[in-house]
């Protein structure tokens, strides 16, 4: 092999950010050895990134210094209380902003049991999606749908209990139509969408 020929799983490691990773009909440089990246491998991919960042924002630094440390909170008024942004509004943030960047892909947070009502399911295939990860334990969910005229890869990830603050932040909260979640229980889902024409 080349040396300018970069092998997929290294590249994701060294591209560092979501959007420096090609979709739907992405090519790797390396002239005659460049290889198409399936779209599913790619939602694959954006997903371990964003997967890893959230589980590291939650349990490193929420979990660390609301729940171990008691230094700070976390809250979704953490503008007006100088608290920590929530998982969930950092996920989101994060998606607004590849947003302004970017329409290869978009990615959000949703739930069947959404604390803010923003983070329900809105089409058919997310409510499908959704379900399915709920259960079927450690499965993706793969789908294509057209929205507003387009045609989309949609793929669906399971949102998982990975600290003591997600739990009590959900059962804990006013608003929340569930109450009785565990660590490792599925709690949403994280959806990713490609469009594809």
């Amino acid at each position: 092999m080349s040396s300018n020929v970069i092998k997929l799983g290294t590249a994701a490691l060294l591209l560092g950010t979501l959007a420096a990773i090609p979709v739907a009909r992405a090519q790797w440089f390396g002239g005659k050895d460049a290889k198409a990246v399936p779209v599913q491998d790619v939602t694959d991919m954006l997903h371990a990134v964003m997967a890893a960042d959230r589980a590291v924002y939650t349990q490193r630094v929420v979990n660390r210094l609301q729940n171990e440390e008691k230094v700070i909170t976390a809250d979704e008024h953490f503008g007006d209380k100088k608290a920590l942004p929530l998982p969930a509004q950092m996920f989101r943030f994060g998606a607004e902003k590849v947003a302004e960047s970017t329409t290869k892909f978009s990615y959000s947070l949703l739930s069947l049991w959404p604390v803010n009502r923003q983070n329900a399911p809105r089409t058919a295939m997310e409510k499908e999606g959704l379900k399915f990860v709920a259960e079927n334990s450690g499965k993706n969910f793969y789908g294509e749908e057209t929205l507003g005229g387009k045609k989309y890869f949609t793929a669906v990830y399971a949102d998982v209990a990975v600290s003591p603050a997600c739990v009590s932040c959900h059962n804990g909260h006013p608003d929340s139509p569930r109450t009785d979640f565990k660590l490792k229980d599925v709690m949403g889902g994280v959806v990713i969408r490609v469009p594809t024409n």
